[in-house]
């Protein structure tokens, strides 16, 4: 077994991985008021293409981050009204 140390590499030789297209988003949602409405709205979500994270609260915020190359706001949205949740506005900063 070779136990040489690792030979540094110039910054041209350095591999540079593609940078995705990642957007976040904070949204006000009617349609939450429990702790099932959150699990109703994760198994909405679940397995969607492209989305990286989701995450609410009983308060009816949703921070949804996905890959804009894989998926846009209106197929999550879409996704979001099939299980009865839609978007109220966007939450401030």
């Amino acid at each position: 077994m070779d136990r040489r140390p690792f030979a540094p590499t110039s910054s041209s030789e350095r591999y540079a991985p593609a940078e995705m297209a990642i957007r976040t988003e904070t949204l006000q949602v009617t349609g939450i008021r429990c702790e099932r409405c959150v699990n109703r709205l994760a198994g909405a979500l679940s397995g969607h293409d492209g989305l990286e994270s989701a995450n609410a609260n009983l308060m009816g915020q949703v921070t949804l981050t996905w890959d804009e190359e894989r998926t846009d706001l209106d197929a999550l949205l879409g996704a979001m009204a099939k299980a009865g949740f839609r978007p109220v506005q966007p939450v401030a900063g």
